[in-house]
């Protein structure tokens, strides 16, 4: 139970609307709205710590971290919390920015919110830089699904084996057209996806120069060890994580990733459905990507084998054990008929916990 005054916000662009709740009370007794302006909120929080100590709470959103830094650097304790882990009543059907303030001073005070760890500055720049990256991938893809339905439209269809490789770029450079106005339209789908390609490879050595800097170069290197996760994988779960030795248990990096099994059981009766999907969809992706390799024989490449060289005993231990135990768990769901969707996921929600083992051996200097 908080006994301190709990000033619940709900921030938009323009403004933030406030609740107060007072220790003494068991509603808000004061609520207003404040223009989202440095000035403004200074002006708000002074006001309010004259009375004695104020907690700020406030749900994470598009609007970043920025309010939660400024109420910090005046000295009092701001709270970002989870907008997917707010409990809702049931029947309840009315939704204002005055009550959702409320309700979020109200959970607060009984303990009922999940608090999120704020990234530094810093921090939010390195993951800024994998997530532009995505982004770039899907418009690729985009570009790509544009310039080969054109084609189809128009009768022209690659009969290689492999897309997009050599072989059919060559192709497409070959491609003319009768007609000037579909010629032209052609153009512009090719210029559109070169570009796209021309952006992806720009990031991609951005995010390895990146992981060469000295605050993730041990990191990618101990993560780089498992199979199926290299250099931008393995930057793309230390950025997002931020710090894997907050997760008390290999189960709450599990909890974290969204791959967990949703559950609805009463009495005797066990129910589980897909899963929540609440929580990291960037670290959701990369380990859903590197099960898909785990299908493979379980060898030792060379190249495996180099990334591997120069990391500590204990972490090779542990990879050679995921590569393992992931290669038997494909086969073995495999054989009993599950789906393929169906096993990778869960040998990516396996292969989470190896991730958060071997961030266990990160030292402390070089997760800093």
């Amino acid at each position: 139970m908080n006994y301190n005054t709990v000033v619940g916000m709900d921030v938009h662009k323009k403004t933030i609307v406030v609740a107060v709740l007072p220790h003494e009370s068991n509603s808000a007794t004061e609520t207003a709205t404040i223009e989202n302006h440095p000035k403004a909120i200074e002006k708000l929080v002074r006001r309010l710590t004259l009375r004695g100590p104020v907690e700020f709470v406030y749900e994470a959103g598009p609007c970043g971290y920025a309010v939660h830094r400024q109420i910090t650097q005046l000295g009092q304790r701001c709270i970002v919390i989870a907008p997917s882990l707010i409990p809702v009543r049931p029947g309840d059907r009315v939704k204002t920015d005055r009550r959702d303030a409320e309700k979020l001073a109200s959970f607060h005070r009984s303990g009922e919110l999940t608090e999120i760890r704020v990234p530094t500055r810093e921090e939010e720049a390195a993951r800024d830089l994998p997530r532009v990256r995505e982004d770039a991938l899907r418009d690729r893809l985009r570009a790509r699904n544009r310039l080969s339905k054109f084609l189809l439209r128009q009768g022209r269809i690659y009969e290689g084996t492999k897309s997009w490789g050599v072989t059919q770029r060559v192709w497409l450079k070959t491609q003319r057209f009768e007609w000037m106005a579909t010629q032209q339209t052609f153009e512009a789908n090719m210029r559109a996806h070169e570009e796209s390609e021309a952006r992806l490879e720009t990031l991609d050595q951005q995010m390895l120069d990146l992981a060469q800097h000295p605050a993730y170069r041990t990191s990618v290197q101990y993560l780089r060890a498992l199979k199926g996760v290299d250099t931008l994988g393995a930057l793309t779960l230390i950025v997002e994580a931020q710090d894997f030795k907050r997760f008390k248990k290999a189960r709450g990096f599990m909890g974290f990733t969204g791959l967990v099994s949703s559950e609805f059981s009463s009495g005797d009766k066990i129910r589980r459905g897909h899963i929540t999907k609440a929580g990291n969809t960037h670290i959701r992706r990369v380990l859903v990507e590197a099960a898909w390799s785990q299908r493979h024989r379980d060898l030792v490449s060379r190249e495996l084998a180099a990334r591997r060289k120069g990391c500590p005993a204990e972490v090779i231990r542990i990879a050679k054990k995921a590569q393992t135990r992931l290669h038997r768990k494909y086969w073995r769901m495999t054989s009993k008929s599950k789906l393929n969707q169906v096993t990778v996921v869960a040998v990516a929600r396996e292969l989470a916990g190896f991730v958060w083992a071997i961030g266990q051996q990160i030292p402390a200097t070089a997760a800093a």
